[in-house]
């Protein structure tokens, strides 16, 4: 079985207090060394692995009717954050980052092999627009705005000139909305 205990510090040293009822009669033992405290006393253990090293020739323990305290002198004035060391952390490899873009771009390819009819026509327009320099997207857009989605066309050239007009599909006939 494991001890309780606690702890506090000063600038000169760090005080241990082990929970011990009949301390004075128990057959404890303390043992200090420059980076290690332990202590047994009838069947219970207490192993501590300081944080700092310590001056073992001005450390000192005594016993107490509920208590042992164990007073270790600090060799440098720091402050602890902690009694004892903490474990070490085992470092996990971490995975390769993701090629983001990558599978993005996978992803497209698997959706234009996928696509048929107007969606693969839809994906075509998409990725020549976004694909394309912003003098052709302007053009794009006007476009097909003007012409009330009858037209499309890549040259800005062309386009910027005068308004598009409406140019309906063979056999259609083109209406305005408001009228």
């Amino acid at each position: 079985m494991s001890l309780r205990f606690d702890w506090y510090q000063s600038e000169t040293k760090v005080v241990i207090t082990v929970l011990l009822k009949g301390a004075i009669e128990k057959n404890y033992a303390v043992k200090i060394e420059p980076q290690k405290v332990h202590m047994t006393a009838d069947g219970h253990e207490l192993i501590l692995n300081l944080l700092h090293p310590i001056v073992v020739d001005r450390s000192s323990h005594k016993a107490f009717s509920t208590k042992v305290e164990i007073t270790l002198a600090k060799e440098t004035g720091v402050r602890w954050e902690s009694l004892e060391q903490k474990a070490e952390v085992v470092k996990v490899p971490t995975r390769q980052a993701k090629n983001w873009d990558r599978l993005v771009s996978e992803e497209e390819k698997l959706d234009e092999k996928e696509a048929k009819g107007e969606a693969a026509l839809n994906q075509l327009f998409k990725k020549i627009y976004s694909s394309s320099s912003p003098e052709v997207q302007k053009a794009m857009n006007k476009s097909f705005s003007e012409s009330g989605g009858t037209v499309l066309s890549t040259n800005w050239n062309e386009v910027s000139k005068e308004k598009v007009t409406v140019k309906p599909p063979e056999g259609t006939e083109f209406r305005q909305w408001d009228k």
